[in-house]
């Protein structure tokens, strides 16, 4: 029987605890928490069950086909801050030797959330209200768009659809699916993190002529993370989602098994790019990869070398996919590592 989060649990797991409040307690309410007893299985080689699993107390053994013991993992020491061996599908099967509370997270919803709390993607902006700012001269200031074929140029402005909006309407709503890409011609919006506690939304950023939102959604394929709400009447234009992937993300988005990764950087010329978090670096990582976790990306940016191509890793591919986003709309060349580094992880 599943059991409510302890909060405090989350703050010693790894990832989890670099979320900010809102995030973790979105993870905390869909967690799950239960006691497994000595002799039953967490999970079992070839699972893919999509999870994060950690030992809160008691004894899990990692054991290989054979039923070899490779590893004990005891609640309560720094193994047990990390999930367990969490590559998909399970190269090894992880069995109670005495009886664990084991908290379950989704891995995909949890890397979602990391994603979005780590992108940095709405930043607030301090804005001169005397000083008007042509949309098109600051969307065509972006690097991405140099990068992208001209005929995709232009029919980017021959797809985008103009939009009028009145103060307090909602662009778009947290939970929804992502339909559209956003630039705003005119006006200001506001970006909004909702909770239980907060149904009204915590203020997480002020947007404003020229700046675009919405893109996170139609990346991921996930739902909306925050509502934009406006704060004054304004015009926007929108980019169905069909027309961003066609459009942007598809000459911005390059994908790279891990077969052609290593032979990139065989070649010399390549960096692997780990955006995790130091302690899930720590923990485990590619030997002569670069270590530029997805929160910090944008303000480190200037410290990688443009004359660089980068293959861009994480641990299912939801944060590398943003980050690669980011570096291919900065000028950069980048390859996103399809499906992680999940498949690669050692078995422990």
């Amino acid at each position: 029987m599943s059991e409510a989060i302890d909060q405090e649990i989350l703050k010693n797991l790894v990832p989890i605890n670099s979320l900010h409040r809102e995030p973790m307690n979105e993870l905390a309410r869909k967690a799950d928490k239960k006691v497994i007893t000595a002799g039953r299985y967490v999970f079992k080689i070839g699972d893919e069950d999509k999870t994060h699993n950690y030992v809160l107390d008691g004894e899990v053994n990692l054991q290989n086909e054979g039923g070899e013991i490779l590893k004990t993992i005891k609640g309560g020491t720094p193994d047990a801050n990390h999930p367990l061996s969490p590559m998909q599908p399970r190269q090894v099967s992880a069995r109670v030797a005495k009886d664990a509370t084991i908290l379950s997270v989704d891995s995909n919803h949890l890397d979602f959330l990391l994603s979005w709390d780590q992108s940095g993607s709405l930043e607030v902006s301090t804005i001169d209200d005397d000083e008007e700012t042509d949309w098109m001269t600051k969307l065509l200031a972006t690097k991405a768009l140099h990068t992208i074929p001209p005929s995709n140029l232009q029919n980017l402005f021959v797809s985008l659809e103009e939009v009028d909006f009145k103060q307090g309407d909602i662009v778009i709503k947290q939970g929804d699916p992502g339909d559209y890409f956003y630039i705003i011609k005119e006006g200001k919006c506001q970006a909004l993190l909702e909770s239980e506690k907060k149904p009204e939304g915590i203020p997480l950023a002020t947007l404003t002529t020229g700046d675009s939102f919405g893109e996170e959604a139609l990346i991921s394929d996930k739902k909306r993370s925050a509502t934009i709400k406006m704060l004054t009447d304004g015009t926007l234009m929108r980019l169905s989602k069909e027309e961003f992937n066609n459009l942007l993300q598809a000459p911005l988005m390059k994908t790279v098994t891990f077969e052609e990764a290593k032979e990139k950087l065989l070649k010399g010329g390549a960096k692997m790019l780990d955006v995790r978090l130091p302690a899930e670096y720590q923990k485990w990582n590619i030997k002569g990869s670069i270590n530029v976790p997805l929160q910090f990306l944008r303000k480190k940016i200037d410290t990688l070398d443009p004359a660089n191509e980068y293959v861009v890793v994480c641990d299912n591919g939801t944060r590398s996919r943003s980050a690669g986003y980011i570096l291919n709309e900065r000028g950069f060349t980048a390859f996103v590592l399809e499906e992680g580094l999940q498949k690669v992880m050692p078995k422990t």
